[in-house]
């Protein structure tokens, strides 16, 4: 397959039938493939810690290949089958991928974020059918083997560790023993079929009910196969995968569409790009392993800004992003400071990661995510009346929701009371707010229901962030709504300044008002922090940001209804509704809890009234 440029040759190549481009439809078909075509070469190399003196763990394909069958037997020997998934909490290890990919062999795969509360984490298993958890043993780096002796406090299950130091614990059985014990042939006959449902990915977030996409081999199998062609990759390449494999970034953006063509991944120590001596060295590391590409978020991307380039890197053809939009002012910061090009992703867990990305050997487009996926369609559609007009099509530049449906759109949740809005007669409707270009190329501003409404004015935050970001102190900037009395939502927004940078909330806001796109999206006000909260692969946390514009604008009014009494406020969310506790300092006044509540009974936020 040749690398892509431009639609054209995505179209061209749709002139072939699928099946002859893309003739295994399944992860273990196509790491099988790779394991035959390149048995001795290299497919993961593990970096134990941050020290360039520690030498690498290198795992061929051909030993990755007899791990993963050695895993799916073991997981069939416990009664693992087509419907009962196998649960993982561990960081993008050699072992947690044998997990992953044999896990699918036998039953389901759910890995999960070991972030997560272990109640919520114990609710995932339950929802997930799972019959036995592999978890990240005791080590003194990533504490995850705590979480997981909670978990099965909650629900319990048979629980296996992978070894990751010098102590295991005692009486729990250990991964890399168990495999040895068992043969490196599959001692039963997989079903291949692309539509079987092979894995269980979490996209709740931090918060709420289970929330489980499911996905078939043949979803997995696709954006896999056909995302080097956009990299313009091929089994030579050696990326940097720093990604947790419970978030399909780590798995299949960056992961599987490696595995598929007999490429190398380097991970970076059980921290990821989270461990800060890593990153230090992150150039050194580059150098020494031959990088060929950087995967990454924007937020990685800024962070990189801040390491000087102390190696050779002119092994880097590419740094690619997702995650979240690519601001193209840091895009362009990072060109012209590392030269190295930087492209960008659109993925979601419901498409298997996947929905565009733009061509290394295709200019990088200010605000594009690039183009869509072979044999796939995606369109904007007019939002209207809270609903995706399917049927209609937006005009080239012309705002809409973005829509998408092909071989790599999930058959839905779990729990398929949840599809509603998200999957709708064939289609993904992803609630992204954005726009095709004349060439194809899609563009991302906003999503659907982060849409500030101004009165009746709909505000798209995504422009209103450019606008901050092209400021030069602006590192980051994440815009959100504020409850407003008399327009319903006014926008405001949360800042973090580049090192060094030294400006005031205010002056920031006069700088960048009259370059906002218009009058009314221009915030009410700028909030700067030290850091904006993130979820674990670097995504900004809007949601907690909402809460803190309510904290803000609440506390501000009870401020003036009550003057010289002490305040504090509390947000929340409880199932996607927002509610707040307002609590006044001193003996309880009913006066005051009356013309607070009216004042407040204009806001869309339900608001309780204590007195401390």
């Amino acid at each position: 397959m040749q690398a892509f440029a431009t639609l054209t040759d995505i179209e061209q190549l749709e002139r072939t039938v699928r099946a002859v481009v893309a003739p295994h439809r399944s992860p273990y078909a196509l790491i099988r493939a790779a394991a035959q075509r390149f048995p001795a070469r290299e497919a993961l190399t593990f970096l134990p810690d941050a020290s360039l003196d520690t030498p690498p763990r290198r795992i061929t394909y051909r030993a990755l290949l007899a791990g993963i069958h050695r895993a799916a037997n073991l997981f069939r020997s416990m009664g693992v089958g087509p419907d009962d998934a196998v649960a993982v909490l561990a960081p993008n290890t050699p072992e947690a991928h044998v997990v992953l990919w044999g896990a699918q062999l036998a039953g389901r795969v759910c890995p999960i974020n070991y972030l997560l509360q272990p109640e919520h984490i114990a609710a995932l298993l339950k929802a997930a059918n799972a019959k036995v958890l592999v978890a990240l043993g005791p080590n003194d780096e990533l504490a995850v083997w705590p979480v997981a002796e909670q978990v099965v406090q909650h629900h319990p299950l048979p629980l296996i560790q992978i070894r990751a130091g010098a102590h295991t614990e005692p009486g729990v059985p250990v991964l890399q023993d168990q495999l040895a014990l068992l043969s490196d042939e599959l001692a039963f006959d997989p079903d291949l079929h692309p539509d079987r449902v092979v894995a269980l990915f979490h996209t709740g977030g931090t918060t709420g009910a289970p929330k489980l996409a499911q996905h078939t081999q043949g979803n997995e199998a696709h954006t896999a196969w056909f995302a080097h062609a956009f990299y313009d990759m091929d089994e030579h390449a050696v990326e940097i995968n720093g990604f947790p494999l419970f978030h399909v970034a780590g798995a299949f953006v960056y992961g599987l569409a490696l595995l598929a063509i007999g490429a190398r991944q380097v991970l970076p120590t059980l921290g990821g790009m989270r461990n800060a001596g890593f990153v230090r060295h992150y150039w050194k590391f580059c150098e020494r392993e031959r990088v060929t590409h950087l995967a990454c978020v924007p937020t990685v991307l800024a962070s990189l800004m801040g390491v000087p380039i102390d190696a050779d890197v002119s092994s880097v053809r590419a740094a690619y992003t997702g995650g979240s939009p690519l601001p193209s002012e840091l895009a362009q910061r990072f060109e012209t400071a590392t030269g190295i090009a930087v492209r960008n992703i659109l993925g979601m867990t419901e498409c298997a990661g996947l929905v565009s990305i733009e061509p290394l050997r295709g200019p990088r487009t200010p605000g594009s995510a690039g183009l869509r996926l072979p044999y796939t369609e995606v369109h904007a559609v007019p939002w209207r009346d809270g609903a995706a007009q399917l049927h209609e099509r937006c005009a080239p530049g012309e705002t809409g929701v973005l829509v998408l449906r092909g071989p790599h759109v999930s058959p839905g949740y779990l729990d398929a009371a949840r599809n509603a809005g998200m999957f709708e007669q064939g289609w993904i409707v992803t609630g992204d707010l954005g726009h095709l270009d004349d060439a194809g190329r899609i563009h991302i501003t906003g999503r659907a229901k982060d849409v500030i409404i101004r009165g009746s004015h709909n505000i798209d935050p995504g422009l209103v962030e450019d606008a901050f970001l092209a400021h030069p102190a602006v590192a980051l900037c994440a815009v959100v709504a504020e409850p407003d009395a008399y327009a319903g939502e006014v926008p405001v927004a949360f800042v973090t300044l580049k090192p060094g940078a030294a400006i005031g909330a205010s002056e920031l806001l006069a700088a960048v008002a009259p370059t906002v796109y218009e009058r009314p999206a221009c915030p009410k006000r700028v909030v700067l922090l030290d850091a904006l909260p993130m979820t674990a692969i670097g995504k900004v946390f809007k949601p907690e940001l909402r809460l803190r514009a309510i904290e803000i604008r609440l506390a501000e009014w009870a401020a003036e209804v009550a003057p010289g009494r002490a305040v504090r406020v509390q947000a929340r969310d409880e199932g996607g509704r927002q509610r707040a506790t307002v609590t006044l300092a001193g003996p309880p006044d009913a006066t005051v809890s009356e013309r607070l509540l009216e004042g407040l009974a204009a806001i869309a936020v339900p608001t309780e009234v204590r007195f401390d």
